[in-house]
């Protein structure tokens, strides 16, 4: 009975994979300081929510909506709220989920020992899947971060953020949006 246990264990131990990281998942949206979602990101407070579509789908859909011809579209978007005049930024950032795979680094292990073999699975000892995130940064000509905890416009550029986003996700044909402008 006990070397039934001890090889029950051992093989859904070998089978397994070992989380090395693990992408986050987001609801809905999440409002956070850009540098500690992503080191990459700008230290300035973002709306961040995943991102389902293709690659450069939003920059598309920016580009068509507010009708900037490809012309400062992921860096300074201007939009207005309640008659006041904002800029946005956007970043697609990728955060991959990476693994440990045990049975081809275990593979590799025992050929190398036993016939002093390369390794054939190398490729497959860790495995990536990856997660699109959209990080969105909003400021004016009298404010650098308008989503920062003390700004006076945060509430209401949430909400513009939230409209835009679902907007996004919702539309298949961006031509559609220049109508609801």
């Amino acid at each position: 009975m006990k070397h039934h246990l001890l090889l029950l264990v051992s093989v859904i131990c070998l089978s397994s994979c070992i989380p090395l990281r693990i992408a986050p998942t987001i609801k809905d949206y999440k409002v956070s300081k850009g540098k500690s979602f992503k080191r990459s990101l700008p230290k300035k407070t973002m709306f961040i929510f995943e991102d389902p579509k293709d690659e450069n789908e939003f920059y598309n859909y920016v580009n068509t909506k507010f009708q900037l011809e490809d012309y400062y579209v992921d860096v300074e978007v201007p939009f207005e709220v309640k008659g006041d005049e904002f800029y946005f930024s956007f970043y697609e950032v990728e955060i991959p989920t990476k693994t440990i795979n045990l049975i081809p680094l275990m593979i590799d292990g025992i050929l190398d020992q036993a016939a002093d073999m390369d390794p054939m699975l190398e490729e497959a000892h860790t495995s990536r899947i990856g997660n699109w995130y959209i990080a969105i940064e909003v400021f004016s000509y009298t404010e650098k971060d308008c989503l920062h905890e003390d700004s006076i416009f945060r509430p209401q550029l949430l909400t513009y953020l939230s409209q835009l986003k679902k907007e996004y996700l919702n539309t298949v044909n961006y031509n559609e949006v220049v109508f609801k402008n």
